[in-house]
């Protein structure tokens, strides 16, 4: 079986640690390949030839950078069938979901191919008496990304490239569950004749993070994974005198109001629950009807529906969800479901147990429906990550309104009706990032930005759009005035118009 090398200024290396992990199949649970889990030693020979790279890149023209990226985007989407592929191998998603990952990602490219405007100053004549003010943002040097298995390719895409296009350098650190894809973007960027160093990528596990979030010479990490863990790396990366965007877990609620179309509200939750076996952080986890009757209604459609679900490995074009990245998180699932039963929710579909034929040592559970899900349960509190849906009745809107709002988490959220008013307050006042109306996964499009609300999200940008180009710049200000404007004299006042 062969080990996957680590990307250093633009070549392959093996890495040296004499430590290696393998990377599972999880239809069938066997291992596809392995992943070197490299030392930091190795961690700071990636950022020396990023910071080698960085100033010449600095200083390269915004629209040359540009042509690269089209390069690139013209590459990935030629390549784009090879990415799913191996997404789908190594993560389980369905192919169609694996390709549906690579298109978001391409359009965080598209959105940076525009960097020439994007990096575009402002400009005042006559700010005072005969002087001129202008600004523009400035690259930060060397940027890292600890990305995440759930999505190999697109939260990569949501990092490097907007980095790259602002004039960084980048260290790219994918997870150690699917790290192929990002190898097949390392090996597509190069083709696209970016100079070397400019992004390299090393595998591995705590010992790398650290040495990211420690090191010197990086002056910005972005993170999406759990909240335990953003908020880690939020910390110690500050402490150390970092720019950090940490993209933390999600508790996803979708409100159904009595006048919703319940049919498109099953369709909605059904792919927005089971898809990718649950393992997205805009899954909706928990349903929320408002009114018993609404309740009933709700449930009564979405139980046959989720029974029948069709479960299998992503080679089946059938197939509507695949198994679970891995066997421990198919167990934290399993412990989550007996948890449920203990708590008093009502079990209306049962997904343990679940076998495919041809494919028992494949990680897959059944889809599973909880009823009767209360605020005090720890399946309602926490994030389970799995293909686990919870029904919370609420007695009224505002119960629903307040049931989200008081929730630790506030990524995204969505509400299903045909009343407008309704709709509009409650996009108003909800206390989440990202709000969806008859839109169940509202992530946005790439020219405008990812991010959630309190524990979801640890810094003050979101990813990608003109926040994700705001993080990778800072601001320089100028102002000028030259000698023919300038009077004779000193001035002790501060200067004003007035």
């Amino acid at each position: 079986m062969d080990t996957l090398q680590n990307a250093i200024n633009g070549k392959l290396t093996s890495s040296k640690s004499g430590k290696a992990q393998p990377v599972y199949n999880p239809a069938t649970g066997e291992p596809v390949t392995a992943v070197p889990l490299s030392s930091a030693s190795e961690l700071s020979e990636a950022v020396a030839a990023a910071k080698n790279a960085a100033e010449a890149w600095g200083r390269t023209p915004p629209l040359k950078r540009a042509r690269h990226m089209f390069r690139f985007k013209e590459l990935l989407e030629q390549n784009s069938s090879k990415i799913a592929e191996a997404i789908s191998r190594e993560h389980g998603k369905m192919l169609n979901d694996a390709q549906g990952e690579v298109n978001r990602g391409l359009e965080v490219v598209e959105f940076v191919c525009g960097i020439p405007h994007l990096l575009k100053g402002e400009f005042s004549r006559n700010a005072g008496p005969e002087i001129d003010t202008h600004s523009d943002r400035h690259p930060l040097g060397v940027c890292a990304g600890i990305t995440p298995f759930n999505f190999p390719a697109m939260v990569p895409m949501w990092m490097f490239p907007v980095a790259v296009a602002c004039g960084n350098t980048f260290i790219l650190k994918p997870s150690e569950r699917d790290p192929s894809a990002a190898m097949i973007l390392f090996d597509l960027f190069q083709q696209a004749g970016f100079p070397d160093g400019v992004l390299n990528v090393i595998h591995g596990g705590k010992e790398v993070v650290d040495a990211i979030l420690e090191h010197p010479d990086i002056k910005a990490v972005s993170f999406v994974g759990s909240t335990p863990i953003a908020e880690y790396v939020y910390a110690t990366g500050t402490q150390d005198g970092k720019r950090v965007q940490a993209l933390g877990g999600a508790k996803n609620h979708m409100v159904v109001m009595p006048d919703a179309d319940i049919d498109k509200a099953v369709d909605a939750l059904m792919g927005s629950a089971y898809g990718a076996a649950g393992e997205r952080c805009m899954a909706i986890s928990v349903a929320v009807p408002v009114g018993e009757e609404t309740g009933n209604r709700l449930v009564e459609a979405l139980t046959p529906r989720v029974r029948t679900l069709k479960i299998g490995p992503y080679t089946d074009p059938d197939a509507e969800m695949g198994p679970l990245v891995t066997r421990q998180q198919m167990e934290k699932v399993l412990g989550y479901i007996d948890l449920g039963i203990q708590e008093g929710a009502e079990l209306l579909v049962d997904g343990r147990g679940f076998k495919l034929q041809g494919y028992e040592n494949g990680y897959f559970i059944g889809g599973t429906l909880f009823d009767r899900v209360t605020a005090s349960m720890k399946i309602y509190k926490e994030e389970i990550f799995g293909p686990v849906l919870s029904v919370v009745r609420a007695k009224n809107y505002a119960e629903a309104v307040d049931l989200i709002n008081a929730h630790e988490y506030g990524n995204g959220t969505a509400i299903f009706t045909r009343d407008g008013d309704a709709a509009r307050e409650f996009a108003d006042r909800i206390e989440i990032g990202m709000v969806g109306v008859n839109v169940p996964i509202p992530v946005p499009v790439a020219y405008h930005s990812f991010g959630g609300w309190k524990r979801s999200l640890f810094g003050d940008h979101g990813v990608y759009g003109t926040e994700g180009v705001h993080f990778y710049t800072r601001l320089k200000t100028i102002t000028s005035r030259w000698p023919t404007g300038i009077k004779s004299g000193a001035s002790f006042q501060f200067p004003s118009l007035n």
